[in-house]
């Protein structure tokens, strides 16, 4: 089977390998990989910037939709032609994953990706999609859309709160589409006034431009009238300081990454008086996966893709994710 290998931490690295097809054990099922999409993480694992001693080669990403194609012994959750997605976090069910289960089962690092034609993953581990949905927009699902679900549940939305959405990458517009369901507030924050008026007609509020407005904490606050926002979906990381000071009593930061830096000042009075909650959101569970899934099938939502690319073209992919002009998800056909 083709299969993208990085045999180095670098986008020029990448290139079409040939691998055998696994075979499911018990409890496993095969499943035809019919399209991925990329994550920021992706990005940032080819460039050795997050788990720097990765053994190579290795295959890259986590997120896919597929085909059922073969069942190992005693798999009674799926059969042969359905259509599912694996968990990021393999064997994360419900409630807190352990430590273990964060650091060494992920896919696309540690464990093999899923730029391949084919995988075998525990039946446990994957979760039916929404009938709806393309190959392609289900495969936008395991880390982006779950991610903006888990911060918005951790940080209790309900209609009337309004949450501050920075970029527009995939996590950031699957939290604009879920807030809007939940009948709350959204602010995006974006440095293209094209991409926040895409924004405002996905259903956001207001946009601000923090190239123009470099203080967009304070024009957050503005827009507030003063009061600040309930939910604040953190993928900037480097830019916390600013998040709290734009914060409502009691409001909820969910740190989710660190597209513009590692590093945060936290000044501990704009945590402690205002009682703030900061919380870093790693995904979520199957459990809360079928949440989302259930929710996405009944609203029938859809994701937002900005590009497909073969795979073949991969490498293009992830210099498109690393140029940051993208606007919703980057898909890669298998």
């Amino acid at each position: 089977m083709r299969a993208l290998e990085a045999k180095d931490f670098s986008i020029d690295a990448l290139g079409i390998a040939e691998r055998a097809v696994p075979k499911p054990r018990r409890g496993e099922v095969l499943v035809r990989i019919k399209a991925a999409s990329l994550n920021y993480r992706d990005l940032a694992i080819l460039a050795q910037k997050y788990l720097p001693t990765l053994a190579l080669p290795y295959v890259p990403a986590s997120d896919a939709c597929g085909e059922v194609v073969e069942v190992g012994e005693e798999v009674t959750r799926f059969k042969v032609g359905d259509r599912v997605t694996p968990i990021y976090t393999q064997g994360w069910h419900d409630g807190l994953p352990t430590l273990e289960l964060r650091t060494k089962r992920t896919l696309g690092a540690p464990l093999s990706g899923v730029l391949q034609e084919y995988i075998a993953v525990p039946a446990e581990d994957a979760v039916s999609v929404p009938a709806h949905l393309s190959d392609g927009e289900a495969a936008t699902l395991p880390i982006a859309a779950l991610t903006a679900w888990s911060t918005l549940q951790e940080g209790r939305i309900k209609p009337g709160d309004t949450v501050l959405v920075q970029g527009t990458g995939g996590v950031s517009l699957f939290a604009l589409q879920f807030a809007k369901l939940a009948g709350a507030r959204v602010i995006a924050l974006s440095s293209s006034y094209e991409k926040l008026a895409r924004a405002k007609q996905l259903g956001a509020d207001a946009g601000i431009n923090y190239r123009t407005t470099p203080d967009w904490n304070v024009a957050v606050k503005d827009a507030t009238q003063g009061k600040g926002v309930e939910i604040i979906v953190e993928t900037a990381g480097a830019t916390l300081d600013k998040s709290l000071a734009c914060l409502a009593f009691g409001g909820f930061v969910g740190v989710v990454g660190f597209v513009a830096g590692y590093k945060a000042e936290i000044p501990l009075r704009a945590v402690i008086g205002p009682m703030i909650r900061i919380q870093g959101i790693a995904v979520g569970s199957r459990a809360r996966f079928e949440a989302m899934n259930r929710a996405i099938a009944q609203h029938k939502l859809k994701p937002v893709v900005d590009s497909t690319f073969s795979l073949e073209k991969a490498a293009e992919a992830f210099r498109h994710i690393e140029q940051g002009k993208h606007f919703g998800k980057i898909v890669i056909k298998i």
